[in-house]
């Protein structure tokens, strides 16, 4: 059986294409629920993949000529196999080119594709609608040209396409939980090593995503400088613990034993990353537990952390952040994705989901001059390519 996304990407193949399309496939959005700026620190981190997705609805061609059709743009891209190259105007498209040249650099065979793209992520809320973009690409053309690729190596092919193609020094995570996501788990990633580990939800508590309506561009804001700051701290942290490579490998005590040769926002970011880690497993151990209370008081902490020491927040997830907690029915909430802007997450009780929803949305639209989108998620299974009749 289709869904409601799965038929729309369809039906606008079939508009732009005239024929039917020969597959369509599936990529979730994803909300972290903590773990946040770790995954490029070869950390740990904690999502879900949500019941909205990207959809690629797909045929190939007999030349190796790919045509775009972005639904909801409204637009059309076209680029040759054979010569890929960033399109300053049709910027979405450059996900799709990335895959396919990454995937090419890999020495797999691609075949021409006329596609058609639909989904349901909101862009640029923090919910990886990228990622999901560059996955179900993947696994369209997959699907199409018959090549074989685990859905690890599929994962860490989509993230090169954004850190190589698009620009963006995003980590694993993304990509990763869109690809091996299951339904009603958590996904506890180790992005060093990419052991994964599906984590079950809590039972009679939802998840919801709250998106403050400001977007920010990831390329183009700060989220280059953090991951440069981490970088920083240790090359100087190295000086004193010897075959360090990344924060992964420092403990909270280290850092507090050698904060001094630390620039002091250096330091900052590092005590983020390094505390945050730990968050995560004692997140993962109060999930196991089905102690609400204890999770939450690590989102409550993970939020502080990103708000103070790796200074990502802003007024409006602040805002809602404490407007949640104000409200009641909230266990625990914090801001979730990049930052600047974007979504915050939260785990509520499952009978004061509806009251919350409503009361949310009025204080922060009153306080903003702007209504914002509030979504109940599940956590859904990983991206698939179905074969159409």
């Amino acid at each position: 059986m289709l869904s409601a996304g799965e038929e729309r990407a369809i039906s606008a193949f079939v508009d732009a294409f005239g024929r039917p399309p020969e597959v369509v496939a599936r990529a979730p959005g994803r909300v972290n629920l903590i773990g946040e700026h770790t995954d490029y620190n070869d950390g740990f981190v904690l999502p879900v993949a949500i019941d909205r997705a990207v959809y690629v609805a797909a045929s190939a061609r007999a030349d190796d000529r790919v045509t775009l059709v972005a639904v909801d743009f409204g637009e059309r891209a076209e680029f040759a196999l054979g010569r890929i190259e960033r399109d300053p105007v049709h910027g979405w498209s450059n996900y799709p080119r990335g895959v396919a040249w990454v995937l090419q650099g890999r020495g797999l065979r691609l075949s021409g594709m006329d596609a058609a793209i639909h989904g349901d992520v909101p862009i640029g809320a923090g919910l990886s609608s990228s990622a999901a973009l560059e996955v179900a690409t993947a696994k369209a053309l997959q699907a199409l040209s018959g090549f074989a690729l685990d859905d690890v190596e599929l994962a860490r092919a989509a993230q090169e396409a954004e850190n190589r193609f698009v620009g963006m020094q995003c980590g694993i995570m993304d990509q990763f939980v869109s690809v091996l996501g299951r339904r009603d788990h958590a996904l506890l990633i180790d992005c060093r090593f990419l052991e994964h580990r599906a984590v079950p939800m809590l039972a009679g508590y939802r998840v919801v995503v709250a998106d403050t309506m400001k977007r920010r561009g990831l390329v183009d804001s700060q989220y280059n400088q953090r991951r440069a700051e981490c970088e920083a701290g240790v090359r100087l942290l190295r000086q004193r613990l010897g075959g360090i490579t990344a924060l992964r490998d420092v403990t909270p005590a280290q850092l507090e034993e050698h904060k001094e040769v630390l620039p002091e926002v250096v330091y900052r970011r590092c005590r983020h990353v390094v505390r945050e880690n730990e968050r995560v497993l004692a997140a993962v151990a109060a999930l196991g537990a089905s102690d609400a209370a204890t999770f939450g008081r690590l989102m409550l902490q993970s939020h502080a952390s990103l708000r103070d020491d790796y200074e990502v927040s802003s007024p409006e997830l602040d805002f809602m952040v404490d407007a949640a907690l104000d409200i009641g029915g909230v266990v625990g909430t914090r801001m979730t994705g990049a930052g600047f802007g974007g979504c915050t997450v939260s785990l509520v009780r499952e009978g004061a989901v509806g009251p919350l929803v409503e009361e949310l949305r009025r204080r922060y639209s009153e306080w903003s001059g702007v209504a914002p989108d509030i979504y109940v998620c599940r956590a859904e299974q990983g991206a698939e390519a179905k074969r159409l009749p």
